[in-house]
């Protein structure tokens, strides 16, 4: 046969779209894309875990991330009763060749710390997640035919399910690459943005061929792929549904059985819907597979002690659970009462790895894993319903016992300890700033967030104590914002031998400011070292520059204990009409001064968190730079 040469090229504008060819180059350059950022934000957050890993040391560093809590551990804190001249220099030198941010990253990083209200993403946040939905919308729209043809949406929607997965895992690589306290519950907002994107590429994608049937006057059910596509979208729109956020505070066992079921029951029909779906489901299914592994790994059974403090909190301690944990990290807890035994819940551990000393509570000390769950739930509250009925029924026990023994028996404590079993998931989460490179340190928190507080006091303390060298850290300043002043005793019992340590501690100064919102038991204030009690709401930039201004133009005063207009002393009576005034709190002759940074850490409702960062953003733009740099974590679990 002769050879008639090339055979001529359909002009483009006449050859027929096809998407089965074109489309998957589109699902290609999405996830290259995202996934080339997500590997240059690990690059730039490696510095800060090869710091963690250097202070805290690899294998502690691992047994956090992967290997779940050390049982009946003997690590037990060792005090330093002074330090060495070696010491002293070290840290000096530490704080002369710390890099200074240049003025204009600075304010970058202060603008990208702003948080608007009504919602608990800061700017940083939101740009992220203005720069995916972009992505997204760019790779659907560019060179598509979608109303012909509406393929490239469902491509788009079936190449969003690794990052949606991937966001969504407990136990993810992303924990260590990111080093600490970027934890799931710190990058589940992408999770949540990244499956509402899918969620509208997919609805876009129906949508549009169910007007293309309609138009064309073709069945919408019956044939396989169009029916098993109805089918897909159907449990897309369940899930979404199910996790809004009024659904889901509302009812989260609900919400979370909805949700793994639905995720299976989408990709059966997803993948009868489109032999095309098979590449994109794998990668999910290893990310969960490997959540799950892990999580066998990390679980563990104790025994435990409930220990009620009122009616509004529940202090749990774990004895046997000695090591293994960061501070500021939390587990997830299942505790086995009342038929509740599928339900586990977020705790924030109080105390470190070798607590200082362990802490009295009626006679007894709490040692190892120490949690408090606040009354905040039907879960929460059925915790302290049944530590107070079992206290209850063991003291009339006991009662009956020592009457048969004595006729003057001897009268137990409210609160007694009701033993119980739980499982532990977990650690998870934890700090994202070393607060030991900071010479100031300001922790907030409100309400039962002074769990995560106390967790990072309790660290920094021991750490300036002499258990570990190198810290820059000279001042620390507790706030804790409560309602009530019967509130504070919930966490006195730590919080007092913390204090005790840093007054003993010649290189540390430590203050406590509890800010009261309700006057009421005013005489319930426990007696804790250089406490003060203030009746009126925090101001958290006013905190920030109390730290960061000169004594000098300051009205000062002596040392903790006394009363000044609007506070209360730890260990002196309350004068309630002068606790009704406002005013400010007490001034330190310590400050941040110059060139030695601050380190924030703020714990508690949304409407704290979000005012600390707005703080910090407005501190750095103003005076980031003259301090020597400013540090913020914040901690807000919500469901």
């Amino acid at each position: 046969m002769a050879n008639t040469g090339k055979p001529p090229e359909i002009p483009a504008e006449f050859q027929i779209y096809n998407s089965y060819v074109e489309d998957p180059k589109w699902q290609r350059k999405f996830s290259i894309v995202w996934a080339s950022f997500l590997g240059a934000a690990i690059l730039l957050a490696l510095p800060s875990l090869v710091r963690l890993i250097h202070r805290r040391g690899f294998v502690t560093v691992f047994r956090a991330w992967f290997g779940g809590v050390k049982e009946d551990g003997q690590t037990r804190y060792t005090p330093v009763d002074d330090r060495s001249d070696g010491h002293q220099s070290k840290s000096e030198g530490h704080r002369a060749t710390h890099p200074k941010r240049s003025a204009v990253l600075s304010s970058i990083w202060s603008l990208m710390l702003l948080t608007p209200p009504g919602i608990e993403l800061n700017v940083a946040q939101l740009t992220l997640i203005i720069g995916y939905i972009v992505l997204v919308v760019v790779c659907t729209v560019t060179d598509a035919q979608l109303i012909e043809n509406s393929n490239r949406a469902g491509f788009i929607a079936i190449a969003q399910l690794p990052p949606v997965f991937l966001f969504a895992s407990k136990n993810s690589i992303l924990s260590l690459l990111f080093g600490p306290g970027y934890g799931y519950e710190k990058l589940n907002f992408l999770h949540k943005w990244s499956a509402r994107s899918l969620f509208l590429a997919a609805v876009l994608h129906g949508a549009l061929w169910i007007r293309n049937h309609l138009e064309w006057n073709l069945p919408i059910l019956g044939e396989q792929k169009e029916t098993t596509g109805v089918a897909a979208l159907g449990v897309l729109c369940v899930l979404v549904i199910s996790s809004l956020r009024p659904l889901r505070r509302r009812w989260y066992q609900f919400f979370f059985i909805i949700h793994v079921l639905g995720f299976v029951s989408f990709f059966v029909t997803l993948c009868y819907h489109t032999i095309y779906a098979s590449p994109w489901i794998f990668p999910p299914l290893a990310f969960y597979g490997f959540d799950i592994l892990l999580r066998l790994f990390r679980y563990r059974i104790k025994d435990a002690e409930l220990v009620p403090v009122g009616k509004q909190m529940t202090i749990i301690n774990i004895r046997d659970c000695t090591d293994g944990w960061l501070p500021g990290q939390h587990v997830r807890l299942r505790i086995f009462f009342s038929g509740r035994i599928f339900e586990s819940h977020p705790l924030t551990i109080m105390n470190n790895p070798g607590s200082v000393g362990g802490v009295e509570e009626d006679g007894d000390k709490m040692e190892g894993m120490v949690l408090g769950a606040r009354v905040c739930g039907d879960w929460t509250r059925a915790v302290n319903e049944y530590a107070l009925k079992e206290g209850e029924r063991f003291r009339r026990i006991s009662s009956a016992n020592e009457k048969e023994v004595s006729h003057s028996p001897t009268p137990l404590s409210p609160a007694t300890p009701i033993p119980i079993q739980v499982m532990i998931d977990g650690p998870y989460g934890g700090c994202s700033i070393d607060l030991g490179e900071y010479e100031s340190v300001l922790l907030v928190a409100g309400g039962s967030g002074a769990t995560f507080s106390i967790s990072m006091l309790d660290d920094i303390v021991k750490r300036c104590a002499g258990v570990r060298k190198g810290e820059k850290t000279k001042r620390v300043e507790f706030v804790w914002c409560v309602k009530s002043f019967g509130s504070i005793n919930w966490f006195a019992a730590l919080l007092a031998p913390i204090a005790e340590l840093a007054a003993t501690s010649s290189g540390l100064e430590l203050h406590i400011t509890v800010f009261v919102t309700c006057l009421c038991d005013p005489e319930s204030v426990p007696s804790i070292p250089n406490m003060d009690v203030i009746l009126e709401r925090p101001d958290v930039y006013k905190l920030l520059e109390t730290l960061i201004t000169s004594p000098s133009s300051l009205s000062t005063t002596s040392g903790g204990g006394g009363i000044e207009d609007g506070e209360v002393g730890a260990d002196v009576d309350v004068d309630v009409e002068a606790r009704a005034r406002p005013q400010s709190p007490r001034r330190h002759p310590r400050w941040a001064g110059l060139g030695g940074g601050i380190g924030i850490c703020a714990s508690g409702p949304e409407s704290l968190t979000r005012e600390a960062a707005n703080a910090v953003a407005r501190l750095g733009l103003r005076k980031g730079k003259q301090v020597g740099g400013v540090g913020l974590h914040t901690e807000l679990f919500a469901m």
